[in-house]
């Protein structure tokens, strides 16, 4: 298919949600999209080991190997056009990077955040903290959103959101895990979809999906 859209991964730890992409993949639903590429920002990341043992190329981008975020931008920018990346997901990518990557791919990088954007989202929110802090705040529901990359954290415009109940038994791990099995695994495979069958535009700040 000539219409096929290259999707690069990046990935800091053991990629669930690389694995759900791939899962979604093996199943055919990831529309005109093909994970062509998983970059890591750690050598030892797991994802590392899910990507080869499913043909996906690798490479790695170490952190701590740069000076400051502008040098490690920069050279993520270039991996990422080397790639011919279409679409770019952060799936448990640990690194925010500035503008530079966000500007050359703008409205084409997603994020999956584990919280219902506009709460609990920011810098400082991520992993476990998010669900500490829904729990302090006594919500009554929680879930995750996927969303386009800007340079600032968590800001871009939301493509899909998805909520779980919170239970009154819920621990932080609980409530992560249940986020993760019933919202992360499903909206980031369809958000993937649905940008790589061309069904996102997005005006003034805001995703709109054609269905």
């Amino acid at each position: 298919m000539s219409n096929t859209k290259n999707v690069v991964v990046l990935v800091s730890g053991g990629g669930t949600n690389l694995q759900a992409l791939i899962d979604a993949q093996k199943r055919g639903e990831l529309g005109n999209g093909k994970i062509t590429c998983v970059i890591a920002s750690k050598a030892d990341a797991y994802a590392l080991t899910r990507a080869k043992d499913n043909g996906i190329k690798t490479r790695v981008l170490v952190r701590k190997d740069y000076d400051d975020i502008a040098s490690y931008s920069r050279a993520m920018k270039d991996a990422l056009i080397e790639e011919k990346a279409d679409l770019v997901v952060y799936a448990g990518f640990m690194t925010i990077l500035d503008e530079t990557v966000c500007n050359a791919f703008e409205n084409k990088m997603i994020n999956v955040h584990p919280a219902l954007i506009p709460s609990f989202c920011g810098k400082g929110y991520y992993g476990l903290h998010v669900h500490e802090e829904a729990l302090k705040k006594g919500v009554k529901v929680s879930g995750a959103t996927v969303h386009f990359v800007t340079a600032e954290c968590d800001a871009g415009p939301i493509i899909l959101q998805k909520a779980v109940d919170v239970l009154e038994d819920d621990t932080p791990e609980s409530l992560q895990l249940r986020i993760m099995e019933q919202v992360e695994w499903k909206i980031l495979p369809q958000a993937v979809k649905l940008f790589c069958d061309d069904r996102i535009t997005v005006s003034n700040g805001k995703a709109y999906i054609k269905y």
